[in-house]
């Protein structure tokens, strides 16, 4: 069983991975309308994912008889200052993710909650890989700059990645 304060930390996760998707959409609608598909499709995607990692949090929860409580999610970001500014953004939002999910897992640590230091670590490890991508993407566009033909084989480069099967 979960401890009260586990349970709302969980809970409170839930609603940041689904406010990281919705940031994602929003962000996915802001590369739409710039004309960069590939951007946007990779935006969606990660939408997608983040949407997945909400849904094996709540998965969690009620296998572990604890109730799931949905909270209010923030509309996202809709103006950015260009791509740059649209990707700096979303490493610092995974950042945020990564320090939520830290504090987590000391949590869980400190209760012994084997189950639940186990769902984190994956959770953990899965950041190291969210952080990496998005910050090499950033590094690509503050080398890119407002370069638009570059912009334009970075957003085809990006796009293939909504092609993948992962």
């Amino acid at each position: 069983m979960l401890s009260k304060k586990l349970l709302d930390g969980l809970n409170a996760q839930i609603n940041l991975e689904l406010a990281s998707a919705y940031t994602y959409l929003g962000m996915c609608a802001w590369f739409e309308a710039k004309n960069l598909p590939g951007m946007a499709a990779w935006m969606r995607k990660q939408a997608g994912e983040e949407t997945e990692h909400a849904l094996k949090l709540f998965d969690f929860v009620a296998d572990r008889d604890g109730a799931v409580t949905l909270g209010a999610v923030a509309a996202p970001p809709a103006n950015f200052k260009g791509v740059q500014d649209v990707w700096a953004r979303a490493l610092a939002h995974e950042q945020k993710v990564t320090a939520s999910i830290a504090k987590l897992y000391d949590q869980a640590q400190r209760e012994k909650d084997h189950a639940t230091v186990a769902l984190l670590q994956w959770f953990a490890t899965e950041q190291v890989e969210e952080e990496k991508t998005t910050r090499q993407i950033l590094e690509e566009v503050e080398k890119i700059g407002e370069n638009s033909s570059a912009i334009f084989f970075e957003d085809r480069h990006l796009g293939k990645r909504a092609e993948q099967k992962e």
